[in-house]
């Protein structure tokens, strides 16, 4: 780390074979893991963490105040996993005294214009497509994908290996491996696709096909199809991931579009 152009604070803790740009500004209470890549006119505030051969592009700001009248200047961080890009002009800001930070997890990818609030916590190997954005508290499980601007309620819970299309409005939970579209945002099928791409075996496939039958076209209340998921399909892990989502579920799931969708997608 030479560039006599940027900004970076004496108290800045800056890794082992660490870049910064030109422009770039980098705040004392800030940590850049080795290998990492500060593009010109990055701006890293107090509280970042900024894991392992990380990108972080021209225009981004990380650790800014959260957008919550709640938040009373109360110490909190924004922490970024290994290998995690974030590209031009994303916004991820720092907690509040809710949880105490932000988080994005390893692998992940951030395009163009994303935002993240505060709190919100979103693991790894998560896609997030330019100008979608998610507000305060949101979950979003592992490899989930949010195209190209979708936008996230406060305190949703996204599931693991979704695609939710693009210009979505997503007020309700999205449970696992599913596709959702539509308006408002419905249930439209498996993510089959993903899933074979990450190694998911037919038999693995089958078995949430199997439970979301039941959850989306038994005409059964949720409830009800959750109690016969649990006596009717054969037990397996993908089984009970959905199982649980659904009873741990505070806002609701998103809806069915109809019997006649199909979950073969």
């Amino acid at each position: 780390m030479d560039q006599k152009m940027a900004y970076v604070h004496p108290d800045a803790k800056i890794g082992k074979n660490v870049t910064i740009e030109p422009f770039a500004m980098i705040y004392g209470d800030v940590e850049v893991g080795d290998g990492s890549w500060i593009g010109p006119h990055a701006v890293l505030m107090d509280g970042s963490r900024i894991g392992q051969n990380c990108k972080i592009f021209p225009g981004a700001v990380i650790s800014g105040i959260p957008q919550d009248l709640k938040y009373q200047g109360e110490y909190s961080t924004t922490e970024i996993g290994n290998n995690t890009v974030i590209r031009e002009s994303v916004t991820v800001n720092r907690g509040t005294s809710a949880k105490g930070k932000t988080v994005v997890g390893n692998n992940s990818l951030l395009m163009c214009y994303v935002h993240v609030a505060h709190d919100s916590i979103i693991k790894n190997n998560v896609i997030m497509g330019a100008y979608s954005g998610v507000a305060g508290e949101v979950e979003v499980d592992d490899f989930a994908i949010i195209s190209p601007g979708s936008l996230v309620h406060q305190f949703v819970r996204v599931g693991t290996h979704i695609i939710i299309q693009g210009l979505s409005k997503v007020t309700k939970d999205v449970p696992p491996f599913i596709t959702a579209g539509r308006d408002p945002l419905s249930f439209a099928g498996l993510n089959s696709v993903g899933l074979r791409r990450r190694g998911f075996s037919n038999e693995q496939i089958n078995i949430i096909q199997d439970t979301y039958r039941l959850i989306y076209q038994s005409n059964l209340n949720t409830t009800d199809a959750v109690k016969e998921v649990e006596n009717s399909v054969q037990q397996s892990a993908e089984r009970d991931a959905v199982i649980n989502f659904i009873k741990n579920s505070k806002r609701g799931i998103i809806r069915g579009y109809g019997a006649g969708a199909d979950i073969s997608m």
